[in-house]
Order: C-alpha cells, then sequence, then structure tokens
C-alpha cells in the first residue's frame, strides 16, 4: 500500500511518509522528524501534518474499498484539522474509519454516492495527542 501510494501521491514521496499498518479498520502512518518541513518553533509544520493524517485516511480509504476502483473513484468531500498541542520530533497518524464498509457499499450498490468519515487522531512519540482531523471521503460511480 505504502509503495502504491508513493507512486500515485507526490506529497507521499515529498514528506518521506512511513507505512506502518494499513488494513480496512485502521491505517498507521508516520512523518519522520525533518528539519526541511519544520515550522518556526521546531516542529513539523502544520500543512505537513495536516497531508500525513489525510495520507493516512486515504490509506485506509483505498484499503478498505479497494474492489471497488473499478467502478468508482473515492474523493476527499472535505476535513477539518484541529490542532491541540506542539509537535515535535516524529509525528503518527492513526487513521479510523467512521462507517461499516457494508454499509457504504450497499449506499453505492443502490446507485447513490455515500460520504462516510475517517477520524485520525496525530500523535508525538510520547503518545499525547498533538492533532485530530476528520476527513469525508465519498465513492464516486465512473461514468
Amino acid at each position: 500500500m505504502g509503495e502504491m501510494l508513493a507512486a500515485a501521491v507526490p506529497m507521499v514521496r515529498t514528506l518521506n511518509l512511513e507505512f506502518i499498518e494499513v488494513t480496512s479498520e485502521r491505517a498507521v502512518l508516520r512523518l519522520p522528524d525533518q528539519s526541511d518541513f519544520h515550522n518556526h518553533i521546531g516542529g513539523p509544520h502544520a500543512g505537513a501534518m495536516f497531508t500525513l493524517a489525510e495520507s493516512a485516511s486515504g490509506a485506509i480509504v483505498l484499503k478498505a474499498f479497494g474492489d471497488q476502483l473499478s467502478r468508482a473513484v473515492p474523493l476527499a468531500v472535505r476535513a477539518e484539522i484541529d490542532y491541540k498541542k506542539v509537535a515535535k520530533g516524529p509525528v503518527t497518524a492513526t487513521a479510523t474509519l467512521g462507517r461499516p464498509v457494508a454499509e457504504v457499499v450497499a449506499e453505492l450498490d443502490a446507485g447513490g454516492r455515500p460520504e462516510f468519515p475517517v477520524s485520525i487522531a496525530i500523535q508525538r512519540e510520547d503518545e499525547a495527542v498533538t492533532g485530530e482531523m476528520t476527513v469525508v471521503w465519498t465513492l464516486r460511480l465512473n461514468s
């Protein structure tokens, strides 16, 4: 999954994101500590953390709905992020799917364009949550 996303999404390669775990229930990605992506206080830039979390959400979506890609394309609809604490060093994003896969696929089967949230927690190495993000995704049927 990591190689596929790195090939398809240049920002994944640019930020050197590491894929720790990807299942249809959970995706865990890590942003290494890299001075090129630091902010003014020496931690990861907000944009880098946003991209980390959005990439974790995309990984779980691709894993959960990969068997639907021949007929539908996953698209991020909207995202909201809350920065909770100062992040320093490497950070990890853990994404979880907000609706059962079968429910989303049933809506797609019925001709709908299902939307579903993915929740992401961003944590420092000491496990303190530095940010929380929700990305709402949809599956759009191919025309």
